[in-house]
């Protein structure tokens, strides 16, 4: 399939990015709900990586690995609920987010143990910058002017968000670059599951893509780390959190919400993950919060906001 039909196919299947007609608003309303959930469940996975007692790679495997029994049910009472749904199996744009997906968790795991968790989480969720150049480039999207200001303003507040640890440190040197790699193929996820979701229901594009990622997540971690398996009773806790609630919750919702949002305005809600972190963070290893951090996520709230598709 070639990139400008890819693209096209992308925009037919949800609301112009300026413009949500009437018949729309209760989808509109819906998908907004499910992404304010996603990037709520996502934003505990920095902090929940940190207290695993395994590996970058081993959590990136099992946080996908334990949610697919879940995945799995929430498919099937899918597509027994409406039987009239799509449901192509196996898409090349699946496919394609299963890859941009393992690319996001192996080097967003990598950069939550090198950097502070707001560093990682506001330059992984850097995606929005992301969607909009590979949109253009890949796709030949176009963006309105609303949507650009409202990007704008959400990485000036992410970047007052992270503005006390943004000041050059060769320790987080690293896990920074690292985080930066993690948006774009956050970006590449978001493009690809937008592309899926009009072949098939929120819940196959889901689990088929956890399991291409799980199956090579289990490779990397077997062949790099010491260990898989947890050596605890907590340990397993953290990691069935980390199915449960950020891949299986997370992931999920994200993926509704992707069929009933446009995909640059989708990924500028998943801002709203950076202020979450920062507060799990805050909360469970004592990386302040300051004035500056609460006013940025308030002007990534704004920028939100400004960005919002409008009514006719």
């Amino acid at each position: 399939m070639r990139a400008a039909d890819l693209g096209a196919r992308t925009n037919a299947s949800r609301p112009a990015a300026g413009k949500v007609g009437s018949d729309d608003s209760k989808e509109f309303l819906f998908g907004v709900v499910a992404m304010l959930l996603a990037a709520l469940a996502m934003s505990i996975s920095p902090s929940l990586v940190r207290l695993a007692d395994v590996g970058p790679f081993a959590s990136a495997f099992w946080r996908v690995f334990l949610a697919l029994p879940i995945l799995w049910i929430w498919m099937r009472y899918a597509e027994i609920a409406d039987v009239k749904a799509p449901r192509a199996s196996f898409t090349i744009p699946t496919i394609l987010a299963a890859m941009a997906f393992t690319g996001d968790l192996l080097f967003w795991h990598l950069a939550i143990m090198q950097t502070t968790i707001a560093n990682a989480t506001f330059f992984a969720t850097m995606a929005p910058l992301w969607v909009v150049i590979f949109g253009w480039l890949l796709l030949r999207q176009r963006v309105d002017r609303a949507t650009l200001v409202g990007l704008l303003v959400c990485l000036a507040g992410g970047a007052a968000l992270v503005a006390q640890s943004l000041a050059f440190n060769p320790s987080r040197a690293v896990g920074d670059a690292l985080a930066i790699i993690t948006g774009a193929f956050f970006g590449l996820y978001f493009l690809a599951v937008g592309a899926a979701r009009p072949k098939t229901n929120a819940a196959r594009v889901t689990l088929e893509l956890s399991i291409i990622t799980a199956a090579i997540l289990f490779f990397v971690a077997f062949f790099f780390e010491p260990r898989i398996l947890p050596q605890s009773i907590s340990g397993w806790c953290v990691l069935l959190a980390l199915g449960l609630v950020s891949h299986a919750g997370g992931q999920g919702l994200l993926s509704v919400a992707l069929g009933r949002l446009p995909t640059v305005f989708s990924s500028l809600v998943i801002f709203l993950e950076s202020i979450a972190a920062a507060l799990f963070a805050w909360f469970l290893f004592s990386e302040n919060v300051t004035l500056i951090q609460a006013l940025g996520g308030m002007v990534i709230v704004g920028g939100i906001w400004i960005a919002r598709p409008r009514t006719p």
